[in-house]
């Protein structure tokens, strides 16, 4: 397949939000293709229509486009491939299953939903709790090679439901190469017979990935480690259908690991951080789980730190832009253990990446957490500044509002506690004439406040530092903000003298 242009597809079912651990397989997939030279395709693997969640699909896209990881094709942006959702390309997979079935592969199973209960029960026993339906047991139920084929074509033609399973084979070993685990072999007699075709028509995840990945031309396929216990089926669907030298080259991702275990939804709760890319809203629970994009993170850092869950370039770099990665990401470097996520360097990378970043580039984003709070930005140059002067201060997206809304709306409460003690009748007369001086201030900047702030605090024998303080908490309210003669300078003549004396009969009450 070296010949072949490189072609990876990301295929995701539209039932919920979108966890890191999938952006994090989109990633893998994008850049190994950009690198080389290939596509990125995305297709919609919808074909159990119980799980179909309305909107789902939807709000994959909207996450990509939020991580710059846009597709080559996809159900959105078309292709020569298509359809690229599973529901639209059922009539595809009934042919196959049924040359599964007429070259001995496969068999057609008729058993009901109560006799597969009373399989499971009669046969369940300390040893083996969840009886599959497998070699041991096929040949005990209803189906095409337990019946005469007179009586399956009687039952076919009847139209009674039934299930194509694949025909698992006897104790043979089932090998392939894996980009990241290498040798993987299997023993065919542990595998159940899958169902291929389910009754409703609609092919199962192993046949359609099987037949969608070879029509569509995929030369490479990521996907999680979970999935490599159905690897032996989807070899001998790939070895049946298609021949063994079509398959693509496959690459089982680690997973990635959380407090206890593989990182889930349910960690998120409990320890209070994100697991899904963008906010998701489950009408159907009346649930909205927070996303990464809405506590603050900037798409840069989230796939800054996907890429480097499980995976490193061979140097201590930990900053990586998307051109970065692409120039040098490369499979055989992922780890083959679980990464741990750790939500403290999450916020690491992304606090690297707002001070990385001209707040340009995330200034409409801050926007809107002001505006949520009630303060209409009208001036966006001096927005920007403000941005600017705190954005070293800023962990998350969000943290700007708490780091610089006093730079357009003054505190009401002050930590009047941080100067209440060590406040005197000389400080008060500091800054009474201070006011006065500034309002006779010709050139509004940061040095010149800085100087005639200094010249009188020596005129009035108190240390500037015993001063700066009352005037930061003046400003600002807290103990927090960048220097304060830059605040001063900013905000304005006008609203630092009304500042400071409203704050002076704060302090003296």
């Amino acid at each position: 397949m070296a010949d072949k242009k490189v072609r990876v597809r990301f295929a995701p079912s539209p039932t919920g939000g979108l966890h890191l651990g999938g952006v994090r397989t989109v990633l893998y997939n994008y850049l190994f293709a950009k690198q080389l030279g290939g596509d990125f395709i995305v297709r919609i693997e919808d074909t159990d229509q119980t799980r179909f969640v309305e909107g789902a699909e939807a709000y994959i896209f909207k996450c990509l486009e939020w991580c710059g990881l846009l597709p080559d094709e996809s159900p959105v942006h078309g292709g020569q491939y298509g359809p690229y959702r599973q529901s639209e390309r059922k009539v595809l997979y009934k042919k196959y299953a049924e040359e599964l079935v007429a070259n001995g592969y496969a068999y057609y199973a008729f058993d009901t939903p109560e006799e597969l209960g009373k399989m499971r029960n009669d046969l369940k026993t300390d040893e083996n709790p969840s009886p599959q339906y497998d070699g041991n047991v096929r040949m005990k139920m209803r189906n095409s090679l337990t019946i005469a084929a007179a009586e399956t074509d009687r039952l076919l033609k009847e139209g009674t439901l039934h299930v194509v399973r694949i025909k698992m084979p006897d104790h043979e070993t089932i090998s392939f190469t894996d980009m990241i685990h290498q040798e993987v072999s299997f023993d065919s007699s542990v595998v159940d017979d899958k169902v291929l075709l389910k009754a409703d028509g609609m092919p199962t995840y192993h046949l359609a990935v099987v037949v969608d990945d070879y029509l569509m031309k995929i030369t490479h396929a990521f996907r999680g480690e979970e999935w490599l216990s159905s690897a032996p089926v989807h070899i001998l669907l790939w070895k049946y259908l298609f021949g063994l030298e079509n398959m693509p080259q496959w690459a089982h991702l680690p997973l990635i690991m959380g407090p206890s275990g593989k990182l889930s939804k349910r960690d998120g709760a409990k320890y209070g951080f994100p697991v899904f890319a963008m906010n998701w809203n489950d009408k159907s629970k009346n649930e909205l789980t927070e996303g990464f994009k809405e506590r603050g993170f900037l798409p840069e850092a989230f796939i800054n730190l996907l890429a480097v869950l499980g995976w490193n370039d061979g140097t201590e770099q930990e900053i990586f832009s998307l051109d970065e990665l692409i120039e040098k990401f490369s499979i055989d470097r992922v780890h083959k253990a679980g990464a741990k996520f750790d939500f403290e360097k999450a916020k690491w990378f992304n606090q690297e990446w707002i001070k990385k970043l001209g707040v340009e580039n995330y200034g409409l984003r801050v926007k809107e957490y002001f505006i949520s709070r009630g303060i209409e930005i009208t001036d966006d140059a001096y927005f920007n500044k403000v941005l600017e002067l705190v954005k070293d201060r800023c962990i998350l997206l969000t943290d700007f509002y708490e780091q610089a809304g006093y730079f357009f709306v003054a505190a009401s409460q002050w930590d009047t506690e941080a100067v209440k003690p060590k406040w005197t009748d000389g400080k008060t007369a500091f800054f009474n004439e201070f006011c006065g001086q500034l309002n006779a201030l010709a050139d509004w900047d940061t040095s010149s406040i800085e100087t005639i702030f200094k010249e009188l605090a020596a005129t009035h024998a108190i240390k500037p530092g015993e001063l700066q303080l009352p005037m930061r908490i003046m400003l600002v309210g807290g103990k927090f903000g960048p220097a304060v003669f830059e605040i001063a300078s900013l905000i304005g003549k006008e609203e630092t003298v009304a500042r400071i004396k409203k704050a002076l009969t704060i302090f003296n009450a």
